[in-house]
């Protein structure tokens, strides 16, 4: 099925596919139970959409999928049990009639471009779930692409320098942040890797676009906007 970008309307519009069955059901899945109760309450008082279990670790999310066949899983992109991103490749393998929508604090592009391509349709942050989550679920639900808007701009960045230049999203964000001036130390701490693999990433980096310096990284970064936001 062919995603499409849909980015946030008025709560007040209507849904404009009335073929997607009401409500939407949905499973919730998040560690934090104060979290899971507010979302909860979120959701079930917005109309066209009915939370019909919930989940804790990454076990229960992929139980409750398949005994509920919800059309939307709402996951949590940090839950304990395994990885978000290998239980959402399974579960688009074992369960294609269950959309995925994640849920995060994370506004790095490149966690979103990794969920989106193993095949997520949303990726929403918790900080913007009150005004962004329903209409995240609803397009889910519709098949559509729903992204933060506080974040799309950089994932689009991100994946025109992906498709291009052939960078990995991992480089780019890489290539992002040795010119946003950090070392290689402190880049291995904010993306969760060894300093190591960050000095590979950036030799890779220098062998793909044919620069040499800093300097040269910055420029290119500052023409593809991807120091912005």
């Amino acid at each position: 099925m062919t995603a499409h970008l849909h980015l946030a309307p008025s709560l007040t519009e209507t849904d404009p596919n009335p073929s997607v069955p009401s409500p939407v059901r949905v499973v919730l899945a998040d560690d934090h139970a104060l979290m899971r109760r507010s979302l909860r309450l979120l959701l079930d008082g917005e109309e066209g959409v009915q939370v019909i279990a919930e989940a804790e670790d990454m076990a229960a999310a992929v139980r409750h999928v398949h005994d509920h066949k919800p059309q939307v899983l709402v996951l949590d992109l940090r839950m304990p049990g395994g990885s978000s991103i290998e239980t959402i490749r399974k579960l688009r393998e074992r369960a294609p009639d269950t959309q995925v929508v994640v849920m995060t604090m994370e506004g790095n592009p490149v966690f979103a471009q990794h969920a989106l391509a193993t095949g997520a349709l949303g990726f929403v942050l918790k900080d913007h779930a009150d005004s962004e989550l329903r209409e995240a679920v609803l397009a889910a639900a519709r098949g559509e692409e729903y992204i933060s808007p506080s974040i799309a701009a950089r994932l689009g960045a991100l994946r025109r320098s992906v498709t291009d230049d052939e960078l990995t999203s991992r480089e780019v964000e890489v290539l992002r942040l040795i010119a946003l001036g950090y070392t290689s130390v402190e880049i291995a701490g904010k993306l969760h890797i060894s300093p190591r693999t960050v000095e590979s990433h950036r030799a890779r980096i220098h062998s793909k676009l044919g620069l040499a310096t800093r300097a040269e990284l910055v420029s290119y970064a500052l023409g593809r906007s991807l120091l912005s936001a």
